[in-house]
């Protein structure tokens, strides 16, 4: 048996002592006999912050797709034109009341049309402006820039005016603005004020249609009004998600919303379409009993708040840094004690 060397003794000694030798963690090589070695740990102020995921920019160049839509779309309006303006023709040919009537109602239909699209050109606007206003507050959090906080917080406080349920908490974030030097610190101040209360209000418009979802799929009979329901409900709540947040989507907006969750739900795993879910959410246990007494409309009920704070995470202004992220398990105990509950 090979002998064991003995432990040596404490002692103290000096860093700047020719015997002390200062190595790297990762420093695979062997000083001298007897000398100490010092491995200084690594400082957790300069450790890295773990923040979200960044958005890659889309790859700039000639968008082929873009052209295409925007000469039919051209089209199809010279078209429009043109058979409306025959048509007024024709009915002054016939009658002078019949065109006058016509060219009202072509006047009214394009006034119309002019605020359709000046509202949605809005509603766009507003959702690119919380995009990038969440992206800026996650690049201060990374550089603690003091005057970039303060251009975020003055964004963000332009957006939550329109909300009178923040008017307290507005007056919080002002009054309390001046005391804070770092502008990380100023980033997470305006999330506990400002969406605090946005996110408790969230997270019951998340249950309510988890609820919802799983009572009427539980009932219904046709599998073809399962798919209608579950698909009218994910639009109700992603359009009250992003109206709570500051974002007033119209047509084309909820269809960029769209996209951007579900892209967002694929990215962060995806939705499990099976008892897997529950499982991994509830329990093996707790799961084989949902299994059998509530079935399919407990899973839909599931999937509708998984898309739920997918869309969160997409219409937030603000990253999840001070306040903690909304999670599944919770919302699937309340889902479940309301189930039991009814029964």
């Amino acid at each position: 048996m090979s002998e064991r060397s003995p432990h040596r003794k404490p002692a103290t000694f000096k860093l700047g002592d020719p015997g002390v030798i200062v190595m790297d963690g990762d420093d695979a090589s062997r000083p001298a006999r007897g000398t100490v070695h010092v491995t200084p740990e690594s400082d957790p102020a300069l450790l890295p912050v773990p923040l979200e995921a960044e958005v890659l920019p889309a790859p700039r160049g000639f968008r082929w797709g873009t052209l295409f839509w925007s000469a039919v779309g051209g089209l199809t309006l010279l078209g429009v034109g043109l058979g409306v303006t025959q048509l007024i023709e024709d009915l002054f040919a016939r009658s002078e009341g019949l065109g006058f009537l016509g060219l009202a109602f072509a006047i009214a239909a394009a006034l119309a049309f002019v605020v359709v699209v000046t509202r949605e050109a809005f509603g766009l606007m507003r959702l690119a402006t919380i995009e990038k206003l969440h992206l800026r507050a996650i690049e201060v959090l990374a550089s603690d820039d003091r005057a970039e906080s303060r251009a975020v917080v003055q964004d963000l406080l332009k957006i939550a005016h329109q909300n009178p349920h923040l008017a307290r908490a507005r007056a919080a974030l002002v009054g309390h603005a001046d005391d804070i030097i770092d502008g990380a610190d100023m980033i997470r101040l305006a999330e506990r004020e400002l969406m605090a209360p946005l996110d408790s209000e969230a997270r019951r418009l998340i249950s309510q249609a988890a609820q919802r979802v799983s009572i009427v799929t539980a009932v219904s009979p046709r599998a073809l009004v399962d798919v209608l329901f579950v698909f009218a409900a994910s639009l109700r709540l992603i359009r009250q998600l992003a109206r709570l947040y500051g974002g007033r989507p119209g047509a084309l907006g909820m269809i960029r919303l769209m996209r951007h969750v579900i892209s967002h739900v694929a990215i962060t795993g995806g939705m499990a379409a099976s008892d897997s879910l529950i499982q991994q959410v509830l329990g093996h246990g707790l799961a084989a009993k949902l299994s059998q007494r509530l079935g399919e409309g407990v899973l839909n009920g599931l999937l509708t708040a998984r898309l739920g704070l997918a869309a969160v995470d997409v219409t937030r202004p603000l990253p999840f840094t001070a306040l903690p992220r909304p999670a599944l398990t919770d919302l699937a105990k309340d889902l479940l004690r309301k189930r039991e509950g009814e029964e």
